[in-house]
């Protein structure tokens, strides 16, 4: 549902504002854009390392969506490529599902996704500037909190390994006058795995790899200087 909304509010935003002219970005700009961000990760459960416990045969995780703030800044090496890296932070958590339904198994987990990407731009006369990119991030997972139904199995630490993957980049600036103000929409799909260690009394009891591969689906304003 998060995900169906925000496409749509960002579509939206992207074809309702009206689109004036202004010159076209030239290399050795500088782009500061800030957003509002959901995103969006998966957390299924692609293989089952280790287990103590006895997991039931159909338990599947889930990590939770997130709204936040961002930062994405931006360097034109050319009229129609720039690198680009953000800045933010989510929290988030690990649920069961199938036969882990209603559990809370890591609480409060922060994520740094550290990305670079390039973006090639399409360079026009209009105010609508349409990009692809793609990139390299590295997740930095830290704080997991123990969840109140792995507490209750006896387990004291959790640990989410942090990971390098890719990411993937679609979006567009739209000006809004000839001072370099615009309206941004981006939309990335991350492609980066974690593993997770469940740790009772300093016995690993469950280590298991998931898939997070987010998306994150941005809209805010920017300013190119």
């Amino acid at each position: 549902m998060l995900k169906t909304s925000l496409l749509a509010a960002s579509a939206f935003a992207a074809m309702a504002l009206p689109v004036s002219a202004a010159s076209a970005q030239e290399a050795g700009d500088i782009q500061v854009r800030a957003f509002v961000t959901g995103v969006l990760p998966d957390g299924e459960i692609t293989d089952v390392n280790a287990d103590l416990f006895g997991l039931p045969a159909d338990a599947q995780t889930n990590v939770t969506d997130s709204v936040v703030p961002t930062i994405a800044a931006e360097y034109f090496i050319a009229s129609n490529f720039s690198i680009e890296t953000i800045c933010c932070i989510t929290t988030t958590d690990v649920d069961g599902i199938g036969g882990l339904a209603g559990t809370n198994l890591i609480n409060n987990a922060i994520v740094l996704p550290a990305t670079l990407t390039g973006k090639f731009h399409l360079t026009n006369d209009s105010g609508f500037k349409p990009y692809i990119g793609g990139g390299v991030t590295h997740f930095f997972i830290f704080d997991e909190g123990v969840g109140p139904d792995a507490a209750a199995l006896g387990i004291d630490d959790v640990n989410l390994s942090n990971e390098f993957g890719f990411v993937l980049q679609a979006g567009a600036d739209i000006d809004l006058n000839d001072t370099g103000m615009v309206l941004g929409v981006d939309v990335k799909r991350y492609f980066v795995d974690t593993t997770a260690n469940f740790n009772a009394g300093g016995v690993n009891i469950i280590n298991t790899d998931h898939k997070l591969d987010p998306w994150v689906i941005s809209a805010g304003l920017g300013f190119r200087f």
